[in-house]
């Protein structure tokens, strides 16, 4: 990977919706040499996706937690497919330590946080945080 790519990931992370035109411009490359370079980059997982970040209070999910789940009653499988299918779980990451999981989800209210923790309940050990701010939401990554 080099400077242009660097660049041409760093342009992408502000604006995937750019054209390979202005994408061009902007990189002083002709169409071809930036679409070809775009199609490598994917080709070796570097991009893995194009995608839209949404607004969560736009949505109508006010309220982001951050939760803790340890001491699993369950199997790591039944746990991970009953974490896939709950739709305000927005991420979640397998960890090493006393927790075995880290748990992001969006809600609405504090009803649906309650409804959500008592359903995580017979899951495992569960200690749930309230994100009263992001000074760090999202950073776009270059190598």
């Amino acid at each position: 990977m080099d400077v242009i790519d660097r660049n041409m990931l760093a342009i992408l992370q502000r604006d995937a919706r750019i054209t390979i035109s202005e994408l061009s411009k902007e990189l002083a490359l002709s169409r071809p040499s930036v679409a070809e370079r775009l199609h490598r980059l994917q080709e070796k997982g570097v991009i893995e996706e194009f995608t839209a970040r949404v607004s969560l209070p736009a949505l109508g999910k006010d309220i982001l937690l951050v939760i803790l789940v340890s001491g699993l009653k369950v199997s790591i499988e039944d746990f991970e497919q009953f974490v896939k299918k709950e739709e305000e779980i927005i991420e979640c990451h397998r960890v090493t330590g006393e927790v075995s999981y880290y748990l992001k989800a969006a809600v609405s209210n504090m009803n649906s946080m309650r409804l959500l923790i008592d359903r995580l309940i017979p899951y495992g050990s569960i200690n749930t945080s309230t994100v009263l701010a992001s000074p760090v939401p999202y950073r776009h990554l270059v190598p």
